[in-house]
């Protein structure tokens, strides 16, 4: 008698992509009662304007009911919520970039020294002491491969499909910035 392996369980968020390229609007509801409080999260951790979080939001939404039979799931090694965050990720790019086309800075802006980046901030306020001090002395292509991997929880497929980088530079830039801070904390 031969034991027949049990197949893994597919996550819930998988599933309901599955349901939603099917045109089922209860499965849309529910994957959007499931992913958006995390989502909103990340994205405000990146960008303190509600208005452009709330429009991220609605765009990454419309393009997951549009698009969710291009879903591949965990076939090609993504998830669910990777494959959500890149979405999401990439339309706040999208929205930052419209609102740095229709927004020029005034004069006196250029006169001034620049402000730290939100996401600086937020990461400072998110972890301080040495550890804090190591990553603000990162490059920032190592900081940003770093948070995305490690604060974000991010594959190295979804890190590098986010940062628009080939997944041997986001492994090789992982690695330097270990290497970086425990040099630093050490």
């Amino acid at each position: 008698m031969r034991l027949r392996k049990k197949r893994p369980a597919e996550p819930a968020e998988e599933h309901l992509l599955r349901l939603v390229a099917d045109g089922d609007r209860g499965a849309f509801d529910e994957l959007y009662r499931l992913t958006s409080p995390w989502l909103a999260v990340r994205l405000r951790r990146r960008c303190a304007d509600e208005q452009i979080v709330a429009e991220v939001m609605q765009e990454t939404y419309l393009a997951v009911w549009r698009a969710a039979g291009a879903f591949a799931g965990s076939a090609v090694g993504g998830s669910a919520a990777g494959w959500l965050w890149t979405i999401a990720a990439r339309r706040l790019v999208d929205a930052f970039r419209r609102r740095a086309h229709h927004a020029a800075p005034p004069a006196a802006a250029a006169e001034h020294a620049t402000a730290p980046a939100a996401e600086d901030e937020a990461l400072a306020a998110d972890v301080g002491g040495e550890v804090g001090d190591a990553l603000r002395t990162l490059a920032p292509e190592l900081r940003q491969v770093l948070q995305a991997l490690v604060l974000d929880g991010l594959s190295v497929r979804e890190a590098s499909v986010l940062l628009d980088l080939p997944e041997g530079t986001v492994k090789t830039r992982a690695r330097r910035a270990r290497i970086a801070m425990r040099r630093a904390l050490a």
